[in-house]
């Protein structure tokens, strides 16, 4: 870790601790990697406990380190770009160089809530499978996924291996090529179920993403999935298309 000096002067204290910090968070440590104690950074720097401790718990605000009771801080992990298009888990895992991994925690055909039969364009009584898989990736819980599965375009889902990736079950086993999709994304603190299946404290942030998809006009899925959003963010390309919107939109004629 960076060995400068803090000083006296206009800058606290506590903020010249927070940017060597972060520098190391940043630039020289792995994810995860351990920081030293409040003491031992106390006696490194010359500065107070009280000193670290702010400067530690803004880090641990900003995400930068995570405190893992009884073992310490650590460097938090970086998070991954979820790009905002129709890709499986498993693709978008492999394309990072990761090795994914999926446990179905359950499956089976049920009678959905009316939401998710209205998705689907289901009649009133009218089951679908119902599944629900825990996603890893080298070996890290990242999300849960609950979803809901058309008996009309793939019927017996269920009778399938579905730890791979199902779009590529779908297309492979229905000759159904998944096509279009509309998503909603909220955040909302883990329930107790969720958390302990991501291994995170109650509560925790969550990025949730609710997608219905589709092939040629039909509804396939209606799938909910919960992120661990310590390891995810969103990044979304926006340009302008409508000319005649925003503050520089033009004036075709009269006086703005």
């Amino acid at each position: 870790m960076d060995r400068a000096e803090i000083v006296d002067g206009p800058k606290p204290k506590h903020a010249q601790l927070r940017d060597i910090l972060r520098r190391a968070a940043e630039q020289e440590l792995p994810p995860g990697s351990p920081i030293p104690s409040e003491r031992d950074l106390a006696r490194q720097y010359r500065v107070s406990r009280i000193t670290v401790r702010a400067a530690v718990g803004q880090l641990v605000a900003e995400g930068l380190l995570t405190r893992a009771k009884g073992r310490g801080t650590f460097t938090a992990r970086r998070r991954m770009d979820v790009q905002l298009y129709l890709e499986s888990f498993t693709d978008d895992m492999r394309r990072r160089g990761l090795s994914p991994a999926t446990e179905v925690l359950s499956c089976g055909e049920e009678e959905p809530p009316p939401a998710a039969s209205a998705a689907l364009g289901l009649g009133q009584h009218e089951r679908a499978c119902r599944l629900v898989r825990l996603r890893r990736a080298d070996g890290v819980p990242l999300a849960v996924e609950r979803g809901w599965y058309s008996p009309r375009v793939v019927p017996e889902l269920h009778s399938h291996d579905l730890t791979t990736s199902l779009y590529a079950l779908i297309a492979d086993t229905y000759g159904v090529q998944l096509d279009h999709a509309g998503q909603t994304v909220w955040a909302e603190g883990a329930d107790p179920e969720t958390a302990k299946l991501l291994g995170v404290r109650t509560g925790s942030p969550l990025l949730v993403f609710r997608r219905v998809a589709g092939s040629r006009g039909r509804p396939v899925e209606d799938m909910t999935s919960w992120y661990r959003g310590d390891l995810y963010q969103v990044t979304m390309q926006l340009d302008r298309t409508d000319p005649e919107s925003g503050p520089h939109r033009s004036h075709k004629g009269g006086t703005p």
